[in-house]
């Protein structure tokens, strides 16, 4: 086989996005499998689109079970039949682990791009990559050690994130850009790029903004939807959760605009969470799920946060609110608390110093390892 061919699957926006970020530095690599529309653009053959393994949560996870199963067979089956030089499963763990496995025990190299994370969930995963990945590639420096530790082979590229962000950021830019006015403070609410992150956050996060509008009517709320479905379902619920006096902007995209533009963002735990470090902004972090997939990730937490600044700054930096301590009265109280200039200096001092330790160019890194593995 003349041609390089590298495989992979992606799951998810974030998925597309980092895989992205190493298509653009693998040169003359034919490339396929599972991918959104940033990989597509990167020059990446999508025999199905990376939406497809967009599911969450336990409950969530049966439901879709029969679906995913058929998909893996199917693609473990094309992915044998065109032979890539290396697979790569970049995310989406409960579906990749597997796939990876089947295809090693075929005799095919398999890396894991983003080790799963062992350290806040599910620790009886390293045994899984063990079997499934010949090499793991991490996005956090703290991540090497468990690796090593464990007799797995390991490279920290860094996060993408960390390179695209600027370290320099106008928020005046922003707002002009997103027409806000400079003058009020700005409150960006993320709550999540998942449908059912939607019908379970966005509810008590929309309260929240009314909660706050009455004691501070000056505050701007601005509200990126991910997806045009999401847009409109947000809009409903906008519809009938604020009346007119609240200044509340929803947008299409642009999560990253809002955040710049922000004094302080509102955010569903996540890799926002990140984004929003990596910007500098203070934040209040929550996530809602459904109830029996809550009780079984509460039993396996190792961690005693979820955030990933708290948990890369290994302290309790921003304040988090899980299930049902997510009430608007918590999550507006600790919101308008987040907004005090002090607040802000202080958390912008300990997020530059986050971003220049993440700030590695990942994604040549990245690609530099996976061309090495499959030239072996």
């Amino acid at each position: 086989m003349s041609e390089r061919r590298i495989g992979m699957v992606a799951g998810e926006t974030s998925g597309d996005l980092l895989a992205a970020s190493v298509l653009n530095h693998l040169g003359s690599t034919h490339t396929a499998g599972i991918g959104g529309p940033a990989m597509q653009s990167a020059g990446f053959e999508a025999w199905w689109p990376s939406e497809m393994l967009a599911v969450r949560g336990y409950v969530e996870v049966l439901k879709a079970y029969p679906r995913l199963v058929l998909l893996r067979r199917q693609l473990l089956q094309r992915m044998s039949d065109w032979r890539p030089s290396v697979f790569v499963g970049v995310d989406a763990p409960d579906f990749n682990l597997e796939l990876e496995r089947r295809l090693r025990v075929a005799g095919h190299r398999t890396v894991h791009f983003i080790g799963p994370s062992i350290w806040a969930w599910r620790p009886e995963r390293i045994e899984r990559i063990r079997a499934a990945a010949d090499h793991v590639l991490l996005l956090f420096p703290f991540e090497k050690p468990i690796y090593d530790r464990a007799g797995i082979a390991a490279t920290y590229v860094g996060h993408p994130m960390a390179d695209e962000i600027d370290l320099q950021v106008d928020p005046m830019a922003a707002r002009d850009l997103l027409g806000l006015d400079r003058t009020r403070p700005v409150v960006a609410v993320l709550p999540g790029s998942r449908g059912s992150e939607i019908e379970y956050i966005a509810p008590i996060f929309i309260d929240t903004v009314r909660l706050m509008a009455r004691s501070h009517p000056e505050i701007q709320f601005v509200i990126p939807a991910a997806t045009p479905r999401l847009h409109a379902r947000l809009q409903q619920m906008l519809a009938r959760r604020l009346d007119s006096s609240v200044t509340a902007l929803l947008l299409e995209g642009h999560a990253r605009d809002a955040i710049a533009a922000s004094d302080g963002v509102l955010v569903a735990s996540g890799t926002a969470t990140l984004e929003v470090a990596l910007l500098r902004k203070p934040m209040v972090i929550a996530y809602r799920m459904a109830a029996l997939s809550y009780r079984i990730m509460r039993r396996m937490q190792l961690l005693p946060w979820i955030g990933l600044p708290n948990i890369l700054c290994n302290a309790s930096v921003v304040p988090e609110f899980i299930q049902d301590a997510a009430t608007p009265q918590a999550l507006a109280r600790a919101m308008l608390e987040q907004l005090q200039p002090e607040r802000q200096s202080e958390l912008a001092s300990r997020f530059e110093a986050l971003h220049h330790e993440l700030r590695c160019d990942c994604g040549h890194q990245a690609a530099q390892a996976l061309l090495k593995i499959a030239a072996r």
